[in-house]
């Protein structure tokens, strides 16, 4: 059942997930198509979140989108009023480098999400924790996860032991900081996937409908609907969890399963790849161990990760 409705207010609106946005002419979604995106979630009953682009909106548009509660993403450096850059104003900021990330004066109140490579990702252990120190939630989003080696698993491994530490001092410090790769699982008693086709829709400024944002902004997407004619996604439930076979049993849950992703590497939009679900497997197995370290110190969790012996549950099908 749909619930999200996110809403790109142009073309070249920010990325805040695995895939690139390589559009950078400018096309406003037509204040009419906003409107009537707003009204189509309103009759809906969906949770808006809106997508900037890396430039001001005129204030016509600021106005119809006040009009509504929502959720601001935002690039790093969006104008959110006339003539003024600030970060003030959004809920979700993402940053494209690590350094931007370091750089800038980060609230305790917002979102941030920080898209990078697999190579910047394990050369910027130290600013990630830098980060982390400084902000309620971060996301870290790599953006060609589909690439890992071995060699790249074991230096996954590594990072994510480095960071589970930072994490740990944080939480004896009196702090609690969000970081998605680990404490989600912490807390998690199901999968908390992305949601798109099932829980979420994309509007694009063409006035159609998307699975996701990626499926706009790629090459490889295609539409579900449109306003007039409302959502039509073929096979819908090959969204779902429970038509998933490897996912519905697998307890990796705070893995995104990026349909997109599922539908570049294995053709399937219910499918991941294998290293999409290695990596997943080791961001669970390090947040077993730091729940052991944090239980161990007094922090109170009712959740329990169990030891198990795999990095891909496509290696034991045949126990299903």
């Amino acid at each position: 059942m749909i619930k999200y409705i996110v809403i790109l207010l142009d073309d070249t609106s920010t990325s805040f997930c695995h895939y690139a946005n390589d559009k950078t002419v400018r096309r406003p979604m037509p204040l009419q198509t906003l409107k009537d995106g707003i009204r189509y979630a309103m009759k809906e009953n969906l949770n808006i979140q809106f997508v900037y682009p890396e430039y001001a909106l005129p204030e016509e548009y600021l106005e119809v989108i006040d009009s509504i509660d929502h959720t601001d993403i935002k690039p790093f450096g969006v104008s959110n009023k006339i003539g003024s850059t600030t970060l003030c104003g959004s809920d979700i900021v993402v940053f494209n480098t690590l350094e931007e990330a370091v750089d800038s004066q980060l609230r305790s109140d917002t979102t941030y999400v920080v898209r990078t490579d697999k190579a910047c990702l394990f050369a910027g252990c130290d600013a990630l924790g830098t980060i982390l120190g400084k902000v309620a939630r971060l996301n870290v989003v790599i953006t060609d996860v589909q690439t890992f080696t071995e060699d790249d698993f074991e230096s996954y491994k590594s990072l994510l032991g480095r960071l589970s530490e930072k994490v740990e001092r944080l939480y004896v410090s009196g702090r609690s900081p969000q970081l998605n790769l680990l404490t989600d699982r912490l807390l998690l008693d199901q999968m908390n996937n992305c949601g798109a086709g099932e829980t979420t829709i994309t509007l694009a400024p063409d006035g159609r409908f998307y699975v996701c944002p990626a499926f706009y902004q790629s090459a490889e997407g295609y539409a579900v609907g449109d306003l007039e004619h409302g959502i039509d996604i073929k096979n819908q439930q090959l969204y779902r969890l429970d038509h998933a076979p490897i996912c519905r049993n697998c307890d990796a849950w705070q893995c995104r399963r990026c349909v997109w992703l599922n539908r570049l590497t294995t053709l399937e939009v219910n499918t991941p790849s294998h290293e999409q679900c290695v990596v997943a497997h080791l961001e669970r197995n390090q947040a077993m161990k730091l729940l052991k370290r944090l239980k161990a110190k007094g922090f109170g969790f009712d959740q329990e990760i169990k030891e198990i012996d795999y990095l891909d549950p496509f290696t034991i099908r045949r126990e299903w």
